[in-house]
């Protein structure tokens, strides 16, 4: 019997290259043996096909002669052969071709017949144990798993396989989660500051620092420092014109505490002239004097930025402007048929015309103090601003439309945006009226120097006018007329500013020289000396007039 293995027995079977796997490597198969030589004209296999041997000796044989046909005419060499069963290759389902193929190349595979159309599943990644390659054995010979003809990845431990699809997303998200954190850090800053700024502010409002608030930690009315507030203000000169006579008020802007406020001055204040001489405050503006703003701000100690003088006529034509006013009257004004001015009724929110607001104003009963027309006055002038347009342009405009002239200072602009602005604090309520109470000899009050000139109008001397000549406040103490006016004299032919500080409450023996700046100390000294007076009664303290040095004029005082 023939070895099925022996190479060299041509009528054995033996395995042979039949394919190729998915991976390249060579697929072998059995082939039966041949069970008899070729036949005539086909040629002789001497040898067998070993792997990876391509060309195989090979020998033929002579063809036999027809003893019919000498010649070889009509002699097929190709008789019809027996077809021999050849192993087929797994997943293709081809048979061997009907003839013997000679083994001089390596076979090459039949185009496999078209399956049938089925449902193609969708690719999955193979398992490890699917992706393992496949070796024939005694049980797969001879056919092929379906498997071995998949794509598969098959990791390899000696090099790193990058998933691209992952990289990506990582990269993408790392990136939306620095975003995230970078949006937390600004959202954290912003929340840190938000506190902060509120936290800063609610301390200040409780201290009472804040300049339109007054906080629980300030005491009730407690006014903040005049030397840090910045105040505009302009003064009003109403002139009526036919009855005669004028009432004075200081429009104030505070800008830095954000309120308003009228400043009502009496007739009887004592203003100083430019002559050194003294005057009434109602004589001043009756005679036009040109230096009635310079002689305020030397009693007063302030720095007016401009004179609006404001006939009645005008005032009656502002108010038809703004389109009327609404005052809480104190009394009733009765119809004057003579000067065709209407009646106006007493109660809270009466509508007032021009005509109507002007009578009001005016009006002075018989025997009333001029301070309780000078509060008519202020009710008009709050109502007028509250009326008057929040727009600089808008006030100027209203304020060009009267058909005024004014100071030439004081234009409608600048005039309109200065009522524009406190007009705004009286709509809002954060506006008061003080009228400034005067002695009899025209000197100020105690309580109008702490309560209206410092707190209100901030009155300083040294910062109202700098650089100008010392003011000193002169009050007599002796009950001598005579010693009163010695000391004046001698305080303007020393170059001095005086502020006539009327007389005093009663009598004192000694003389008193006081200055409230330690600058002013030995300016202080100069004033006693110009005086005749001992250095002895030069002191510090606060002054009861508001002025630079105030002498307190004793009975000491002996005059030259």
């Amino acid at each position: 019997m023939n070895d099925p293995q022996d190479p060299y027995d041509p009528y054995a079977a033996q395995l042979q290259l039949i394919g190729y796997d998915s991976y390249g490597r060579p697929v072998y198969g059995q082939v039966p043996a041949q069970s008899a030589p070729p036949p005539y004209g086909q040629p002789y296999q001497d040898h067998q096909q070993y792997p990876g041997y391509e060309q195989p000796y090979e020998t033929s044989y002579p063809y036999p002669q027809d003893p019919q046909d000498p010649q070889g005419q009509g002699y097929d060499p190709y008789p019809p052969q027996q077809e021999y069963p050849q192993a087929s290759a797994p997943g293709y389902g081809t048979q061997q071709p009907p003839h013997w193929i000679p083994q001089q190349s390596v076979p090459q595979e039949p185009p496999a017949a078209a399956p049938p159309a089925a449902q193609v599943p969708e690719p999955r990644r193979a398992t490890a144990e699917e992706s393992a390659p496949a070796t024939p054995d005694a049980d797969d010979a001879p056919g092929y798993r379906t498997e071995q003809f998949a794509f598969i990845d098959q990791p390899d431990e000696d090099s790193e396989v990058i998933d691209w699809l992952a990289f990506t997303e990582s990269r993408t998200e790392r990136r939306e989660e620095a975003r995230r954190r970078g949006r937390n850090r600004v959202v954290a800053l912003i929340v840190v500051l938000a506190l902060f700024v509120v936290g800063g502010a609610g301390y200040l409002w409780y201290a009472g620092k804040l300049p339109f608030l007054d906080g629980p930690g300030q005491k009730q009315g407690a006014p903040a420092a005049a030397g840090a507030q910045k105040r505009d203000m302009i003064v009003v000169h109403l002139h009526n014109t036919k009855r005669g006579g004028s009432s004075t008020a200081l429009l104030v802007d505070n800008v830095t505490t954000r309120q308003g406020a009228t400043v009502l001055i009496p007739n009887t204040l004592g203003v100083p002239k430019q002559d050194g001489t003294g005057t009434s405050l109602g004589k001043a503006v009756e005679e036009g004097s040109l230096g009635t703003r310079e002689s305020l701000d030397t009693v007063l100690g302030t720095r007016i930025g401009g004179t609006w003088r404001l006939d009645t006529p005008f005032l009656e034509r502002l108010v038809e402007l703004v389109g009327g006013i609404e005052v809480d009257t104190d009394t009733a004004v009765p119809a004057d048929e003579q000067a065709k001015t209407p009646a106006v009724g007493q109660g809270s929110r009466q509508s007032l015309t021009g005509a109507m607001a002007v009578a009001y104003a005016t009006h002075r009963a018989q025997g009333e103090p001029e301070a309780r027309q000078l509060e008519r006055t202020g009710k008009v002038l709050y109502a007028v601003l509250r009326k008057i347009p929040g727009d600089p342009k808008a006030a100027a405009t209203t304020v060009d439309s009267m058909g005024q002239i004014l100071d030439p200072g004081l234009d409608a602009q600048n005039l309109g945006g200065l009522l524009s602005r406190i007009g705004e604090h009286a709509k809002v309520a954060a506006y008061r009226t003080e009228v400034l109470t005067v002695k009899p000899d025209g000197g100020l009050t105690d309580d109008a120097n702490k309560k209206v000139v410092k707190e209100i109008l901030g009155g300083s001397f040294t910062a109202a006018q700098p650089g100008a000549a010392l003011r000193v406040g002169l009050k007599d103490a002796t009950g001598s007329e005579k010693a009163q006016i010695a000391a004046k004299a001698a305080l303007l032919n020393g170059g001095y500013g005086l502020v006539d500080g009327g007389k005093a409450d009663r009598t004192a023996a000694t003389s008193q020289i006081t200055y409230q700046d330690d600058a002013q100390r030995d300016r202080a000294v100069d004033v006693a000396k110009t005086l005749g007076l001992p250095e002895s009664d030069v002191k510090k303290a606060e002054n009861a007039v508001n002025a630079d040095v105030v002498v307190i004029l004793g009975g000491d005082y002996k005059p030259s």
